[in-house]
């Protein structure tokens, strides 16, 4: 084709793509009516990221569907914006939402390259294309895109465009918006970005994929010097700082994801949150999600679980116990007031599995079951003192019809014991004849009032611990003692924000009085003889005043221990989800104490020392630990216990001389 051909056949095509644009643009602008997509455009907000705290402000985990945080156009860098239009819409501020002229320019260059070479869409149009419509290219699309364009023009402000356009369009390695390409690529918020950075994330959108410097770093360098020659060709910046800029080395973070912190808690959390909110609101919203959690607590309480699991191992395979499964362990950690929850470990890793054994796994807690028994007894009437005979028995008909005898973990008997003595030793024989006097229905209810949901057993068996419950309730069970009486119901998100502060979810901690302050007390002081006299010494190495109780079930499949300090409560299992053995003598005294007495050593360092409430109702006297009675200084065995005001004993053990109370 000779010169002045193709100069004819050029001069055509233009004057035909100009009736063509001419009457296409006449069309749509006298179009009134409303799509479908834009009014849902009038209520549109971009998917953004949700962000859960815990209490001390640490960032556990980003929830979203695309990773995005909207910003205010103000927010963003001139530069950046600069750079946007000067590489994709140098006349977006000119033009009603498509350019004629541009139109025209790349049908041109098209038709000289013979092959779709160049496109002409403005940024309302991307804009117009990411929010409804595909990728796949065709006139069709294109039509639509342009339609959608005007009716966007017609509807909102060019800095709105241009604000939504930057907050949704995708810059490549997950980033949705220039919020988070400025955090994920350069660690930063989009504010504080360099003018080489904002060139760099500005030519992303042309191919993100490509462009990613995450991806590759030389072609990423090479698109920025080309938006950056261009920003200086629109007299956005001199030469001087195109040679600066061309030359600025990359600072990449390399970080995509802020990493996730407390997963067992995270999950806990996330279920709850789209129970009450939603999934819609809970991953699109952006959402603030402040919680209980106390983040130094929660890294105690991983790496007591850690050492002790390690150690428990290394014992495992002294014995030649080597298992199919792993041995995993459980840590839940509560406000003793509010019932908030400070700490949750579910399990050994997260990753291998995310079965949560603290709010999910219903296994036997064995003895640790047993100062629900005895507080029904204390709150119906008995004292800490009264006698209980340790001593063989064989109850008729008491195990599925048959004749059950009972026996002690030491196979021994001791005789007669206090109801302090017989907790503190957890001898079996004594707690299950005061159940027998209670009755399995009696204590049943009571735990059910003390916070325990899971179902009870009604036999003689359940002061052993042989019912099946869930760490979470059992230890929630505890914190009525050194609550004075009063069960809250444990909790884990304290309050959830929405993106302009307001709020959409408040805890309002859920309390109830379940057993009278005076019962509590006394409870809470024949607990901390466990740790002073009992199956939990180990704890006095501690140094504050603490309480708690070993639990074991049988062939020592099940090891726990639950304590509590007079601010936090604190429940530890440890097992194999086989239910197989732990090994001879894994008690809850070996395998679950020393991650309990590791985690309150962590958290309770460098707090301040404070001891147990008592409230009016209640008396401290001196008695002697084996006959209950009243003893002086002198005796050998004395120790301090609490009574209900009139029932503490009048009398004196053999071993001191009968006097008055007056002389104590």
């Amino acid at each position: 084709m000779s010169t002045s051909s193709r100069q004819i056949t050029y001069i055509i095509l233009v004057i035909a793509a100009a009736v063509i644009s001419g009457a296409v643009g006449g069309f749509f602008l006298a179009l009134t009516h409303d799509l479908p997509q834009i009014r849902a455009l009038e209520v549109f907000k971009p998917a953004a990221i949700t962000r859960i705290y815990s209490a001390d402000k640490e960032l556990l985990s980003e929830l979203f569907i695309q990773r995005r945080q909207p910003v205010p156009l103000h927010m963003m860098p001139d530069y950046l914006k600069q750079a946007l239009l000067a590489t994709e819409d140098r006349k977006f501020y000119g033009h009603p939402g498509v350019d004629p002229k541009g139109i025209l320019r790349a049908m041109i260059r098209n038709i000289r390259a013979g092959e779709y070479a160049e496109g002409a869409s403005t940024i309302t149009q991307q804009l117009a294309k990411t929010l409804f419509l595909t990728p796949r290219k065709s006139i069709m699309r294109k039509l639509k895109e342009a339609f959608l364009a005007f009716q966007i023009e017609r509807r909102y402000t060019k800095d709105e465009i241009l604000e939504l356009y930057l907050n949704q369009v995708y810059f490549g390695s997950g980033a949705y918006g220039v919020e988070a390409a400025a955090r994920i690529f350069f660690g930063k918020s989009v504010g504080d970005l360099t003018m080489a950075e904002c060139a760099l994330i500005a030519g992303m959108p042309k191919s993100p994929s490509r462009y990613s410097p995450l991806v590759n770093q030389d072609l990423a360098l090479k698109r920025r010097a080309v938006v950056l020659v261009q920003m200086a060709r629109n007299g956005i910046i001199t030469s001087e700082q195109l040679g600066a800029a061309k030359s600025s080395p990359l600072d990449l973070a390399y970080e995509e994801h802020a990493s996730v912190k407390a997963p067992y808690f995270l999950a806990y959390v996330e279920n709850f949150l789209e129970k009450e909110l939603g999934e819609g609101q809970l991953y699109r919203r952006g959402l603030t999600v402040h919680t209980t959690l106390n983040y130094k607590m929660q890294e105690a309480a991983e790496k007591a679980v850690a050492n002790g699991l390690r150690q428990l191992e290394a014992r495992m395979a002294q014995h030649g116990l080597v298992e199919a499964e792993r041995p995993q362990a459980a840590l839940i950690c509560l406000d003793a007031n509010r019932g908030g929850i400070l700490a949750m470990v579910g399990g050994r890793d997260f990753a291998d599995s995310q079965f949560n054994r603290s709010t999910m796994a219903l296994r036997q807690p064995g003895s640790a079951f047993k100062p629900i028994v005895y507080a029904c007894a204390v709150e119906k009437g008995f004292d800490q003192n009264d006698v209980l005979w340790d001593a063989p028995v064989v109850f008729k008909g008491a195990k599925e019809g048959q004749d059950w005898a009972p026996e002690n973990f030491s196979g021994k008997f001791k005789g007669e014991m206090t109801l302090r003595q017989a907790l503190a030793l957890s001898e079996n024989i004594p707690a299950v004849k005061l159940l027998n006097k209670l009755g399995p229905m009696s204590a049943a209810q009571f735990a059910y009032r003390m916070g325990v949901t899971s179902p009870l057993e009604l036999s003689l068996s359940l002061a052993l611990g042989t019912s099946e419950v869930i760490m979470l309730e059992l230890t929630a069970a505890y914190a009525v003692f050194p609550n004075m009486g009063v069960w809250t119901k444990p909790f884990g998100v304290l309050e959830v924000l929405d993106q302009e502060g307001r709020s959409l979810l408040r805890a309002r901690p859920q309390r109830q009085a379940v057993v009278s302050p005076e019962t509590a007390a006394i409870m809470t002081d024949m607990l901390k003889a466990v740790v002073l006299e009992g199956t939990g010494k180990a704890a006095r190495r501690v140094g504050r005043p603490l309480a708690g109780k070993t639990g074991t079930t049988d062939s020592c499949r099940d090891a726990l221990f639950i304590g509590f300090s007079p601010t936090i409560v604190a429940g530890v299992w440890v097992g194999l989800d086989n239910h197989e053995t732990l090994g001879d003598n894994e008690t809850g005294a070996m395998a679950a104490l020393p991650i309990w007495i590791d985690f309150m050593e962590q958290v309770l360092a460098g707090s301040p020392y404070c001891d147990f409430d008592l409230p009016e109702g209640v008396v401290n006297v001196r008695i002697d630990a084996e006959s209950g009675l009243l003893a002086s200084q002198d005796c050998p065995n004395s120790v301090s216990a609490v009574f209900k005001k009139g029932t503490e004993p009048k009398k004196y053990c053999r071993h001191a001389p009968e006097r008055g109370l007056g002389g104590l």
